[in-house]
């Protein structure tokens, strides 16, 4: 039964999350309040392994989320819950593509769901930065001053500017393993 829930709810997260990994944010935080399967805590460190993994951050996040769940089994089935929805638009999109290309209503309703995706995909943001930055209701200044940090170095100083993403992964690995992050 459990794996049918599992399969539900990340089905769920797959055909209302538009806007992509991020947009999964919000429905990930209430299945957590929800279902006890993991922590907020937990799902910060999702985001960091999604982050830093290769594919979409919204399916790591499915699989990482049905690992911690039950093992491979979820897993794989909060993944395939995850992404049957999409399987599905896209088959009936593909079908009727021809008739759909120019319709103005169509058309409209995907301008319209880009500033609800920004807003989700931005709600979610701040809830990271809650769970990072405040810990047992007051502000826990390493987080807030390695963000500083990366800040300056990735936005103002000139040499370090244009270093690979993957040199800043890294780094930041490093510093969390050092400060116990």
């Amino acid at each position: 039964m459990i794996y049918l829930k599992l399969f539900w709810e990340f089905f769920n997260t797959g055909l209302f999350a538009v806007g992509g990994g991020m947009a999964t944010l919000p429905f990930l935080y209430d299945i957590a309040d929800r279902t006890g399967w993991f922590s907020r805590h937990q799902l910060a460190d999702m985001i960091a392994v999604s982050e830093s993994t290769p594919g979409p951050i919204g399916v790591n996040m499915a699989t990482y989320s049905g690992y911690l769940t039950t093992g491979i089994p979820g897993a794989v089935i909060a993944t395939l819950g995850l992404i049957t929805p999409s399987i599905i638009v896209i088959l009936l999109v593909a079908a009727f593509l021809n008739a759909f290309h120019d319709n103005k209503y169509v058309n409209g309703a995907f301008y319209g769901l880009r500033p609800a995706s920004c807003a989700m995909i931005t709600a979610a943001g701040l809830v990271v930065a809650g769970v990072t930055f405040v810990n047992n209701n007051s502000l826990d200044f390493k987080p807030v001053i390695l963000a500083a940090v990366l800040l300056i170095f990735t936005h103002a100083v000139k040499f370090t500017k244009k270093l690979h993403p993957v040199v800043w992964i890294i780094f930041a690995a490093a510093v969390g393993i050092i400060f116990k992050f």
